[in-house]
């Protein structure tokens, strides 16, 4: 019996019939095209929505909670982009892979949508020359 093969030739730009069933997510973990940033769309809740998070994070504000994005579980996360899970007590960043999405139990806050000072308070760093975001940041041979 004969194979059954896809009409016309291989470079015609037609789609295989199979390709979906092939490949359900092909674009996963890529970022390509304009993106909205998720927390000015409404997209993601804040800290400040999600109740557990006002006694892990006691001393914010209401309104810094507000302004504190969380990717809720299920999200796929950005590839390249800097998240912290503000459960973990050390706060440690980790830049996430394409294949990655927010997980039950785990409340990741993006960096790029949280401004470095609180970035920094949510990492738990006191020094901004730690991370070189610091605005009056000495100059090179300057003690």
């Amino acid at each position: 019996m004969p194979e059954m093969q896809k009409q016309g030739k291989p470079t015609d730009g037609k789609q295989d019939e199979f390709e979906q069933d092939l490949h359900p997510n092909s674009m996963a973990g890529q970022n390509q095209g304009l993106q909205a940033n998720h927390s000015q769309s409404g997209e993601f809740p804040t800290a400040y929505d999600i109740k557990d998070l006002h006694n892990v994070l006691p001393d914010f504000t209401d309104e810094e909670l507000k302004q504190i994005s969380v990717v809720p579980p299920g999200v796929r996360l950005e590839q390249g982009a800097t998240y912290v899970d503000l459960l973990d007590p050390d706060r440690e960043e980790f830049t996430a892979m394409g294949n990655m999405e927010a997980i039950e139990g785990s409340w990741y806050c993006p960096k790029n949508e949280v401004h470095y000072e609180l970035w920094n308070r949510i990492t738990q760093v006191e020094n901004s020359y730690q991370k070189g975001t610091g605005a009056d940041q000495p100059s090179i041979g300057s003690v």
